[in-house]
């Protein structure tokens, strides 16, 4: 897969919680067009394509980003930020999957423009579903405004 084609970026730090997601798309056919960033420096470098990602345009957006809050290096509300603040990545969705359910985070997420906020569920099983289910709707169903986002091939 080339870097270009990524449908989904997930950002995410804790290699459990990585490797749980990265299982639940994989049942549902959406791993395939999936990457996985482990920090927020290196989220925003790819949205933006810079450092290692200078090669990949801007205008290759992921279909959906799955943004963890509590990051390395740039936190989530901060990747958040200037995702929603440049017009050329504003209208790419982002959805907080996060254990935080600090109502500071949930309130501040929405101000910022997330378009969804889901508190990680600690079961194994709901963990899975959850994920799953988000995977179908973003990647799948999930129909984007005319330019927002390239269209899968």
């Amino acid at each position: 897969m080339s870097l270009t084609e990524v449908e989904i970026l997930l950002v995410e730090d804790s290699p459990e919680d990585a490797e749980l997601a990265l299982r639940a798309l994989r049942k549902q056919n959406l791993a395939n067009k999936l990457h996985l960033v482990r920090d927020g420096a290196e989220a925003l470098e790819f949205i933006f394509g810079a450092g290692a990602y200078a090669d990949r345009g801007v205008e290759n957006a992921p279909k959906v980003v799955f943004l963890d809050l509590k990051l390395p290096k740039v936190d989530g509300l901060e990747v958040l930020r200037q995702i929603k603040a440049d017009p050329r990545t504003k209208r790419i969705p982002v959805v907080v999957m996060t254990s935080s359910r600090e109502e500071r985070d949930i309130v501040e997420s929405y101000e910022l423009g997330v378009n969804a906020y889901v508190v990680k569920p600690v079961a194994f099983d709901a963990f899975m579903s959850a994920v799953k289910n988000l995977g179908l709707f973003w990647a799948v169903l999930n129909e984007p405004p005319p330019g927002s986002v390239r269209k899968a091939a």
